[in-house]
């Protein structure tokens, strides 16, 4: 009886901590060119990280919000950039590991396959990659906030 009691509150404890650990990319954090920030969230057991702020949010041809010109969907060229969601579906493998994801750049209107690593609690590498993510790109970003 002992013995069961044990492995349930094991496995409970396990649970709770595991839990914790896939929720620490929840905040906002700063790409390495400073040119925006990103709002990472949890949504059904998966993270997405939206644009929250722009360096500059104005288009100056326009003088309006800047837009997701560069979408190869032209559908989403009218779009603005700020409320855009860069990461779409991560999810937590465990020791500061997320992946099965993607990530849009804007900047050229692709979306890459993507791993996030957490180096320390704030502190990310995103790499982006088209098909082996030996050929692909890293890009650190810092926390500005965490989840409140």
């Amino acid at each position: 009886m002992n013995t069961r009691l044990f492995l349930i509150a094991f496995c409970l404890i396990s649970y709770i901590g595991f839990s914790q650990d896939a929720e620490a990319i929840v905040g906002v954090w700063e790409p390495g060119h400073g040119k925006a920030k990103v709002k990472i969230n949890k949504i059904d057991d998966k993270f997405y990280g939206k644009i929250v702020w722009l360096k500059e949010p104005i288009d100056p041809s326009t003088g309006e919000a800047k837009l997701d010109k560069n979408n190869p969907d032209e559908s989403m060229q009218n779009v603005p950039l700020r409320g855009y969601r860069i990461l779409k579906d991560f999810q937590y493998m465990g020791d500061g590991v997320w992946e099965e994801g993607t990530i849009y750049d804007p900047e050229s209107g692709t979306t890459y396959s993507c791993v996030i690593t957490m180096k320390d609690e704030n502190t990310l590498d995103i790499r982006g990659y088209v098909g082996v993510k030996t050929f692909g790109r890293t890009d650190t970003w810092r926390r500005l906030t965490r989840k409140k």
